[in-house]
């Protein structure tokens, strides 16, 4: 599901100029052998409707830049949401799910990265109060990469 949700983002690289990338987006239930690492989905009915990578703790994060020095929080990384959940809120749900899973593991703040061509769940995370984190920032391939803390 999130190779087909991120290869149809309109404006992101595609499997060919990111292969590692969509390669862990193919194999994304190995993410959860790592220490802190859960996989949550959101179902409607029996069908997979989204899906988040939550890192309890950002030394496992496994992203560009400086993200995983970060102290004291944690992040999600791979949220993706079928077409058909689009527009229903599984989104929100995944990452408000993501927020009461860092409170719960007693981190001061949550970290995450976004892309241009992320525009729905850039929104989401605006709304949300998620603040801009130039510091996180980094380049994948050609593609800047743009940090966000929420302060918990």
């Amino acid at each position: 599901m999130l190779v087909a949700v991120y290869s149809g983002l309109e404006g992101f690289p595609r499997p060919e100029t990111q292969p590692d990338y969509f390669r862990s987006l193919a194999e994304i239930g190995g993410q959860t052998e790592k220490p802190g690492v859960r996989l949550f989905v959101a179902l409607e009915g029996e069908q997979v409707a989204g899906a988040v990578v939550f890192y309890a703790d950002m030394a496992e994060y496994g992203s560009g830049g400086t993200a995983t020095a970060e102290t004291d929080a944690a992040g999600f990384r791979f949220l993706g949401v079928d077409a058909a959940g689009g527009g229903r809120g599984v989104a929100k749900a995944l990452v408000e799910h993501c927020i009461e899973a860092a409170r719960a593991a007693g981190r001061r703040r949550l970290v995450i990265h976004s892309t241009e061509a992320m525009k729905a769940a850039r929104a989401i995370y605006a709304a949300r109060g998620f603040a801009r984190a130039p510091d996180l920032d980094f380049v994948q391939g050609a593609m800047p990469v743009y940090g966000y803390r929420l302060a918990l």
